[in-house]
């Protein structure tokens, strides 16, 4: 299914230039980062600022019951005050509100069985850019994934394999942007890196980490990999973003 390729811009000024202007569609990019490093606020801002610019459907599947409507609501007015009058505004928000499909996902098997619906109704609506979804947001992957991998566990891991499998079909077949979440674990030499092993390692096309100094509300990126640019880079955005 051939489709034109865009990139997203997410809003958050930072993130877009590290990425060369936002997230591009038909790629699986992956935030990983302790708790509280800004992921989940990353991911709220995209989804208002995608599906308010596209008039897109977004799809977010919360692994870790961190959505907050009222987060997203309050990006939207901000976007949304060069309405001509408040009742402009709230309807605006209204509308955009509509098409952010919000799933609590608490198991892998769920979160397959999920996807395979959204690829069956992506698969339905064909080329139809009115009713297509331009995101997909999973927040976080590892909260579903890290309970099921536990020493050599050969049924966790195809399981992984088959969740990074589908979302990367997603991306590519229907010109998706996949933003996932994941955690980072301790080494033994006490160094931070992301989870899920090295076998997840090849699923994102593009990985980024986050750090967050709490005092200032800023959150550090560092480029770790890209299909296409020099990794390494580095930015920082506020998550006032």
């Amino acid at each position: 299914m051939q489709q034109t390729v865009h990139v997203l811009p997410t809003g958050c000024e930072g993130l877009d230039s590290l990425l060369g202007g936002g997230l591009l569609e038909g790629t699986l990019t992956e935030l990983v980062g302790p708790s509280a490093s800004g992921k989940t606020q990353i991911c709220l801002h995209a989804s208002s600022h995608i599906a308010y610019h596209t008039q897109a459907a977004v799809m977010y599947l919360d692994t870790c019951n961190s959505f907050s409507s009222k987060r997203i609501a309050q990006f939207l007015n901000v976007l949304a005050k060069s309405s001509f009058t408040s009742k402009d505004r709230q309807r605006d928000v209204e509308r955009v509100m509509k098409g952010i499909f919000h799933y609590n996902v608490f198991d892998v098997y769920s979160m397959l069985d999920i996807l395979y619906q959204i690829e069956s109704s992506m698969h339905a609506q064909g080329k139809n850019e009115r009713s297509r979804v331009r995101l997909l947001i999973v927040d976080s992957v590892s909260s579903v994934i890290t309970p099921i991998l536990s020493g050599s566990n050969l049924q966790g891991h195809s399981l992984m394999i088959s969740l990074g499998v589908v979302l990367k079909k997603l991306a590519l077949e229907y010109s998706v942007a996949v933003l996932i979440t994941n955690h980072v674990v301790v080494d033994k030499t006490g160094t931070s890196k992301p989870a899920l092993g090295e076998s997840w390692k090849s699923m994102p096309h593009v990985r980024l980490l986050l750090s967050r100094d709490p005092v200032s509300n800023i959150c550090d990126m560092s480029l770790l990999k890209h299909t296409s640019m020099v990794c390494d880079q580095q930015a920082s955005l506020s998550l006032n973003c």
